[in-house]
C-alpha cells in the first residue's frame, strides 16, 4: 500500500508530466528541436555573404535581389549583371532554410498551447517555408513563375503568419510586437515593392526590407524559446530537490 508521502508525491508530479494528452518530456523536446531548427536559419545569412564574396564585379545589396545570388547562369537578367559562381550553394541554403521553416514550424506549434489564431500563424509561417523551398529548386532563370510562385509564399503568406502571431502568440509583450511589427513592416515593403517603388533603397534593398525581417525572427524566437527552456527545467530540477 502506498504511503502518504509517496501519495503526495505523485499528487504533485503526476499533473506536471503530461501536457495535452503527451507526456511532458517528448513536449518538451519536440519544442526544444524546433527552435533549434529556427536557430538554423542563421546559416541563411552567412552563406549569403559567402556566395557574393564570390561576385566579380562585386555584388550589389541595393542593386541585386537575393534571388540572384543563386542565379545558375552568367549575363544581363531583367535589366542589371548577374554572375554567381557559387549559386548552388545559395540554392542549397534556400531548401535548407525552407525546411527548417516547415520542421520548426511544425514542431513548435506542437509544443506551445495557444489560441487557434496562433496555430493558423505557425501554419502560414510552415506554409512560406514551401515556398521558399521552391525559390531553392527553381532558380529565377529557370522556371520564372515557379520562382515567383514560391517568393510570394514568405514574401505575403508567412508574413500574414507573423501578423497573427503577434496578436496571439503567448509571449513577453515586447516579444508579440516585435513579432507584429516584423510581419506588418514585411507586408508594407512589400505593396512597395510589387510596384516598383524602392523609395531610394533599390531593388536589393527593398526586397530585403521584405525577406529578412521574416528570417530574424526565426532566429529571435528561436534564441528565446531556447532560454525560456532552459530556465524552466532548472526550476523543475530546483523544485524536486526542495520536494525530495
Amino acid at each position: 500500500m502506498a504511503t502518504s508521502a509517496q501519495i503526495e508525491e505523485l499528487l504533485h508530479v503526476a499533473p506536471r508530466e503530461r501536457v495535452i494528452g503527451r507526456p511532458r518530456s517528448t513536449t518538451r523536446s519536440r519544442g526544444t528541436l524546433g527552435a533549434v531548427l529556427y536557430l538554423a536559419s542563421f546559416q541563411y545569412f552567412v552563406v549569403q555573404l559567402i556566395v557574393a564574396r564570390r561576385w566579380t564585379p562585386g555584388y550589389s545589396v541595393r542593386l541585386n535581389t537575393i534571388s540572384d545570388l543563386a542565379n545558375s547562369a552568367c549575363g544581363r537578367f531583367n535589366g542589371r549583371f548577374v554572375c554567381s559562381p557559387w549559386h548552388d550553394l545559395m540554392n542549397a541554403s534556400f531548401v535548407l532554410l525552407g525546411l527548417t521553416m516547415i520542421a520548426g514550424s511544425l514542431l513548435v506549434r506542437r509544443a506551445l498551447r495557444g489560441s487557434r489564431t496562433r496555430d493558423v500563424g505557425f501554419l502560414l509561417l510552415g506554409i512560406g517555408g514551401v515556398g521558399v523551398v521552391m525559390v531553392g529548386l527553381f532558380p529565377e532563370n529557370s522556371f520564372a513563375t515557379l520562382h515567383g510562385i514560391g517568393a510570394t509564399l514568405p514574401f505575403l503568406v508567412g508574413n500574414v503568419g507573423l501578423v497573427l502571431l503577434g496578436l496571439k502568440l503567448e509571449a513577453p509583450r515586447a516579444l508579440r510586437i516585435y513579432t507584429f511589427v516584423s510581419g506588418a513592416l514585411a507586408l508594407v515593403a512589400l505593396g512597395f515593392y510589387a510596384r516598383s517603388m524602392d523609395l531610394g533603397l533599390g531593388e536589393g534593398g527593398m526586397e530585403r526590407i521584405v525577406a529578412y525581417p521574416q528570417t530574424l525572427w526565426l532566429i529571435v524566437f528561436a534564441a528565446y524559446d531556447l532560454v525560456t527552456r532552459a530556465r524552466t527545467r532548472r526550476s523543475d530540477v530546483t523544485g524536486r530537490s526542495a520536494r525530495a
